[in-house]
């Protein structure tokens, strides 16, 4: 089953300051716990290596999923989960949830609740099967980036299936496919190579796979 015209399944389905408690909530998880990383470092809490203890408990860790030990049972499991709330420092925090409120809200023009953490949730998840699939680093994985990919695959996704519907040119989705290729080879460029471009791979597939997915049942 198709939908009807978009702008008015938007206007059914609009924005309100209870429906966005969700998506306000991530952000101030995810800036609560990087600010008091953050404070550690500056030594303004005085917690000896709390960054770096964070990291060890909620980061992504490749090697868990081999031989290494954990430092808890459920650790190689949440682990597909928590790293999507951990960030690198405080730009990589403000870039990311200033990303995520703009996708975000625009995620919340088509689908609202637990159609919005479904995606979210399965575009963290599907970032993080990628990463152990095929990244080839013991290096630890932290941010909302497979997320945040995720929120875009969805966009995407469903703006290729209204053009399908209306039988519109394709060239739109063509185009923003690509850009979303060009940011990732300039930002892998930049960072010299450190960038988790699998994360950001997965994250996107999986969103819009999720969204395409509601988008027919609806």
């Amino acid at each position: 089953m198709t939908r009807s015209d978009p702008q008015e399944q938007s206007q059914d389905i609009a924005r309100t300051p209870k429906q966005l408690t969700v998506l306000i909530g991530l952000i101030g998880l995810c800036s609560l716990i990087e600010l008091a990383l953050t404070l550690s470092d500056w030594e303004v809490i005085d917690v000896v290596r709390l960054r770096q203890t964070v990291y060890e408990y909620g980061g992504f860790w490749p090697g868990l999923l081999a031989d290494w030990r954990p430092n808890y049972p459920a650790q190689p499991i949440l682990m597909f989960l928590t790293y999507g709330f951990l960030h690198g420092g405080l730009g990589h925090l403000v870039v990311n949830m200033i990303t995520l409120f703009s996708l975000g809200s625009a995620v919340m023009d088509r689908v609202i609740g637990r159609g919005f953490l479904v995606i979210y949730c399965g575009s963290v998840l599907g970032g993080a099967v990628a990463y152990a699939l095929l990244a080839q680093t013991p290096q630890p994985m932290v941010g909302a980036s497979g997320a945040l990919f995720g929120l875009a695959g969805a966009l995407l996704g469903w703006n290729y299936l209204d053009r399908v519907d209306l039988r519109e040119d394709m060239w739109p989705v063509i185009r923003m496919a690509g850009l979303l290729i060009a940011i990732n080879i300039v930002m892998y460029v930049a960072l010299n190579g450190h960038l988790a471009w699998q994360t950001h791979l997965g994250g996107f597939l999986s969103g819009a796979l999720i969204a395409m997915t509601i988008y027919r049942k609806s």
